[in-house]
């Protein structure tokens, strides 16, 4: 029964957001709690909220610091010179766009944090497809799938949390995987290359001018020209001026909370490549002279979070008070730029909070681990000599419909054991473990993905119905690509 429910209750969920029938954070809180009483729970069900967010605090925790620390470092020029080789590459050409949007997501998807990510792809790119009239599901979508098989890097979070389970070293899962994952990874370029040749088709190939034209007589807003007088007069948005400060902080701190730039005059002029930027070059915010320092600190905190020096909460409170303090030492500067990534820190943090209550009730009532069983029992005995393939599959409902911590630390070792019954190897079910992440990282249950929609102002049922088709299509191949390559 409680493997029933809990089949209803995700789908119900997926229903409704997909629909749009209900916002995402009333569906996380709701829709659990109403199953809770179906199952006859209901006394408990603070408990299992109160479980559910103390688990999920840290990450809450994570998010809201790594977003501010981020957000500054995008203000203040950091990765300006990455975005301006991007923009170079992409011009206003919509195929461009789309795989410029998935190279620089695998790029900045070294850092192993999705968060982070997202929000300098969203940051870089957003401009761009508000300017042309681009998709803007695909810029999520393709983002989501390239940063979902970068995922797979051992300090990522699946393959520390596969080798934890089982035992085996990180290396042994992912050295060996790296054929596969390439392909993968081949796989989201040749999609964005398909999906930008379709944009392309719809919208035609513009050149810097007409998409200048385009925009002002759209008047969509999305360069500032460091004047914050104007905030939100033109396109009704939120500009993310700095309050207190009188200086507007352009399109990079405008996009990073999630809303435009506040001044269109900049975008208006004679067409050059200048002219062109998803990153206000003049923005108030810049602080070139402390770019190295700006370099380095975040070096020395991605190193730190590699080495697992400080938990990273810890570590992401640290970092952004030091970048605040030094590229900002005015007390109302510091305000203003907390200010202007207020919103997202409040979607992020309160979509988190919301999905510690679908997690609660799901674990605290036991629904996953029926789940689980559920479909570990329906592998038919002489499917075991290929539990590499089984597991592969698996990974994408179960990495999908449940946190990594449940599926690797409950049903992977289930998988491995009946695995090695059949003479599978253990490392060989660790590796088709990690294939189902480029589907993972739209889940629902997945904070940064909020951080992704939120920013590029898409509604998470669109981005759902637009990616899952496509992430699955991924997965698939790098399972191919495994078992071809002899890895799984």
């Amino acid at each position: 029964m409680l493997t029933i429910l809990g089949f209803a209750m995700i789908a119900t969920f997926l229903v409704l957001i997909m629909m749009k029938k209900m916002s995402p954070i009333a569906a996380l809180v709701l829709i659990p709690a109403l199953f809770c009483v179906f199952v006859g729970k209901g006394a408990h069900l603070g408990d299992y909220v109160i479980d559910g967010v103390s688990s999920l605090a840290p990450t809450a925790a994570m998010l809201m610091f790594a977003i501010v620390y981020f957000g500054v470092m995008i203000d203040v020029g950091l990765f300006d010179p990455i975005v301006r080789a991007i923009l170079r590459f992409c011009k206003a050409d919509p195929m461009r766009i789309v795989v410029g949007t998935a190279l620089l997501a695998a790029i900045v998807s070294l850092d192993g944090d999705g968060s982070t990510t997202f929000m300098i792809t969203v940051s870089a790119m957003y401009p761009l497809y508000k300017r042309l009239k681009m998709s803007l599901v695909v810029m999520t979508g393709v983002a989501a799938m390239a940063n979902g098989v970068m995922n797979t890097l051992p300090w990522g979070g699946p393959t520390a949390r596969a080798a934890t389970a089982l035992k085996v070293d990180a290396t042994d899962i992912f050295v060996p995987m790296i054929p596969a994952l390439a392909v993968g990874l081949l796989a989201v370029v040749v999609l964005a290359y398909v999906l930008g040749l379709r944009e392309r088709r719809r919208l035609g190939t513009l050149t810097l001018d007409e998409a200048l034209v385009r925009e002002a007589e759209s008047e969509t807003v999305l360069v500032g020209a460091g004047s914050g007088a104007k905030s939100g007069a033109k396109s009704g948005a939120k500009s993310g001026a700095e309050s207190g400060s009188g200086t507007g902080p352009g399109a990079g701190t405008g996009a990073a909370s999630g809303s435009d730039g506040s001044d269109g005059d900049a975008a208006r002029g004679a067409g050059s490549d200048d002219d062109f930027q998803g990153l206000d070059p003049n923005r108030a915010t810049l602080r070139p002279k402390l770019y190295w320092f700006n370099a380095l600190l975040t070096v020395a905190l991605l190193t730190a979070m590699i080495m697992e020096l400080l938990p990273i909460p810890v570590l992401f409170l640290l970092g952004a008070a030091l970048a605040l303090t030094v590229n900002f030492p005015h007390i109302p500067d510091q305000k203003a730029r907390i200010a202007a990534h207020a919103d997202n820190v409040l979607n992020v943090s309160g979509m988190v909070f919301a999905a510690a209550v679908f997690t609660g009730v799901l674990t605290g009532t036991g629904m996953v681990d029926h789940m689980a069983n559920w479909l570990v029992d329906t592998i038919p005995d002489g499917m075991g000599p290929h539990m590499g393939l089984v597991t592969g599959l698996l990974s994408l409902p179960l990495t999908y419909f449940m946190s990594n911590d449940g599926f690797y630390f409950g049903v992977l070792p289930v998988l491995a054991e009946a695995g090695q019954a059949h003479g599978v190897s253990t490392l060989e079910i660790a590796r088709a473990s990690i294939v189902g992440q480029p589907l993972h990282m739209s889940s629902p249950l997945v904070p940064a993905v909020y951080v992704l929609v939120g920013m590029a102002k898409v509604e998470f049922g669109d981005h759902t119905k637009f990616v899952v088709k496509w992430a699955v299509l991924t997965c698939l191949v790098i399972l191919a690509a495994g078992i071809l390559f002899g890895i799984i």
